[in-house]
């Protein structure tokens, strides 16, 4: 019973830990891309 258990926990922490990365990738990646698109047209649209 307790290798189940501790299967199940392992799964749980390494779905969290994929969650985790993937969603640390998704900011990361859209921080870059905003930081692109914005350099550009610094000067053309003050908002």
């Amino acid at each position: 019973m307790s290798d189940d258990a501790d299967d199940e926990r392992r799964t749980k922490l390494v779905k969290a830990g994929v969650a985790v990365g993937v969603g640390s990738a998704a900011i990361v990646a859209a921080l870059l891309y905003a930081s692109k698109v914005k350099k550009p047209k610094r000067g053309s649209n003050a908002s």
